[in-house]
């Protein structure tokens, strides 16, 4: 016979918790992009070329490249925004949602566009960068 397994209510409770901070970090870093368009586009794109990780002929282009990325992402509902970061999912053990959609752009978009000759470092490093200077923009939790 079957074992009969019983819900526990606090072990619900805590999952519960646990899933309703994860939006609510999602939804404040959607907000908080939407608020710091401009600056932070020119903060990820300063730091990518300053430390060498990636190499363009126009920074400005970079920047409006990064910026135009960030206004499509305030716009996006939950199933796109996860579909554009599943590759990258697992980079990082608590992944900022912002950073993981900006790395892959970088990664999978941007090595493509015609004023970047190329985009150096790992994987992880790109994140580290740009995740460095959406952090400047977040606020405290």
């Amino acid at each position: 016979m079957g074992k009969v397994f019983r819900t526990n209510n606090k072990e619900s409770m805590l999952l519960s918790r646990i899933e309703s901070s994860k939006e609510k970090e999602r939804r404040v870093s959607i907000e908080t992009a939407r608020d710091n368009l401009e600056p932070m586009s020119n903060a990820i794109s300063q730091k990518l070329v300053e430390n060498s990780l990636v190499e363009t002929t126009s920074k400005n282009s970079l920047q409006d490249q990064i910026e135009k990325k960030l206004e499509k992402l305030v716009k996006l509902d939950d199933f796109e925004i996860d579909y554009q970061i599943a590759p990258f999912r697992e980079l990082v053990q608590n992944p900022n949602v912002i950073s993981l959609v900006v790395t892959a752009f970088v990664l999978e978009t941007l090595i493509d566009h015609k004023d970047v000759i190329d985009i150096y470092g790992s994987d992880d490093e790109i994140y580290n960068c740009i995740n460095t200077q959406v952090q400047k923009f977040m606020p405290p939790m």
